[in-house]
């Protein structure tokens, strides 16, 4: 059986590890470990698009990074409950034309007894951004520590 901690119930320091760790995996940009995190039976709504079981979440985002490059994100705990976490969140990216956006967004999920993420509900909005507007200056991969997070950055 899989475990993936922390595990609920949630407490305010492991509802905001959780976020951490999951913001830590999406800035990897690596599919198949970020599919890991989800049950086999996952269910999510992205936008207007739903995704099922976790060969889709992986098929979702090749395609997403494939369309999305130079992808950045912050994540915030917004509140959690026993075995629910809401986030928001803002990304930056580019697309194959040089053009940049800055996504924002709201996330609610809901977690297993094994720490894995049964239902991801995704709301996201892009605003196309100047270059020179950019916010997340980070080397690709996870965002450095001392790295501002979206409430210090006035988000």
């Amino acid at each position: 059986m899989e475990i993936r901690q922390p595990v609920p119930p949630f407490t305010l320091e492991t509802a905001t590890l959780k976020v951490r760790m999951a913001e830590d995996a999406w800035n990897s940009r690596d599919p198949e470990k970020v599919s890991l995190v989800y049950t086999t039976d996952t269910c999510w709504r992205n936008r207007a698009e739903f995704v099922n079981r976790r060969e889709e979440v992986v098929q979702f985002l090749q395609r997403k990074w494939s369309q999305e490059l130079d992808y950045r994100l912050i994540k915030e705990l917004w509140t959690f409950d026993a075995n629910k976490i809401a986030v928001r969140f803002a990304y930056e990216w580019h697309d194959d034309s040089g053009n940049w956006y800055r996504s924002f967004g709201n996330e609610n999920w809901a977690f297993n007894e094994q720490g894995l993420m049964l239902r991801r509900y995704a709301c996201i909005n892009d605003k196309p951004i100047k270059e020179s507007e950019r916010r997340f200056h980070w080397p690709l991969g996870r965002r450095p520590d001392e790295h501002p997070g979206l409430s210090e950055l006035g988000f």
